[in-house]
């Protein structure tokens, strides 16, 4: 199957389908993925193909290697849109992640103060306090929820941590107090034990609507699959599918996007 494993610690830019020109920071070690879910949709694959044997990037390498990309963009009159931390895996894992928002947030002011910085999180340490208020100083902390179905949540996102409690997730999204951007994945198909992951269906949508109305996010952002995936037996979400998703977001009052 192919995956994607990208560089450490930055790569890119790559055109995003929904931020633009966008710099990637790989918080992960390059060597394979390190995540607390196990989606069946990653393009970086299963988490157990592609196990690390080299150690996290430290602090003071980002930082280098961050500047020395801003500073080469600079120079060939490339003006990013947004910083992005994504990559191989979690980026609140990062032990030092704190403090690295602080010298990317540094660095943004200095070569590109126009940049958004996003983080694309899975929300699972959203709950600690330096996680939480690192998150609160950047432009776009995107947070994963793709449905408040507990048995979903186990088959398609498989969280690694036994302790995983979407309602838990859910209230940790709403201490941000309306300053955090959702994103949820909508797809069809089966995995490869047969189970059905279409959840643009009304059962999975409208308790979905209903936690983001309680949430009350400052912007949803809704996506299907766009490259290959680690089962294959997964599809899209249609466009059709997904506008009528997006609308009654919007008609909820919440900004919503959706990309195909």
């Amino acid at each position: 199957m192919s995956t994607i494993i990208y560089p450490s610690p930055i790569f890119g830019p790559v055109h995003s389908r929904r931020l633009g020109i966008s710099l990637g920071i790989n918080l992960m070690p390059a060597d394979g993925k390190i995540c607390t879910f196990d989606c069946i949709y990653c393009e970086c694959g299963f988490n157990e193909d592609h196990r690390t044997k080299t150690p996290h990037p430290t602090r003071e390498r980002i930082a280098e290697a961050l500047e020395a990309k801003l500073k080469e963009m600079q120079q060939d009159n490339i003006h990013p849109d947004v910083l992005t931390f994504a990559g191989n895996g979690e980026p609140t894992s990062h032990p030092h992640f704190a403090e690295i928002i602080d010298d990317t947030i540094r660095l943004r002011n200095k070569y590109c103060p126009q940049a958004k910085i996003s983080v694309l999180s899975n929300s699972t340490f959203i709950h600690r306090p330096k996680i939480h208020e690192a998150l609160s100083k950047i432009d776009n902390n995107i947070l994963k929820l793709d449905t408040i179905n507990t048995e979903y949540i186990n088959k398609v996102d498989r969280p690694t941590q036994p302790s995983y409690d979407v309602h838990r997730i859910i209230a940790d999204i709403k201490a941000f107090n309306g300053q955090a951007i959702i994103q949820t994945m909508f797809l069809k198909g089966t995995t490869e034990d047969g189970y059905d992951v279409n959840n643009t269906t009304e059962k999975f949508v409208a308790p979905w609507l209903e936690v983001v109305k309680e949430i009350g996010p400052r912007e949803v952002m809704i996506y299907t699959i766009d490259r290959e995936t680690p089962d294959q037996h997964l599809q899209k979400a249609t466009h059709e599918e997904l506008d009528a998703i997006r609308d009654r977001v919007i008609a909820l009052g919440i900004p919503c996007t959706a990309s195909y």
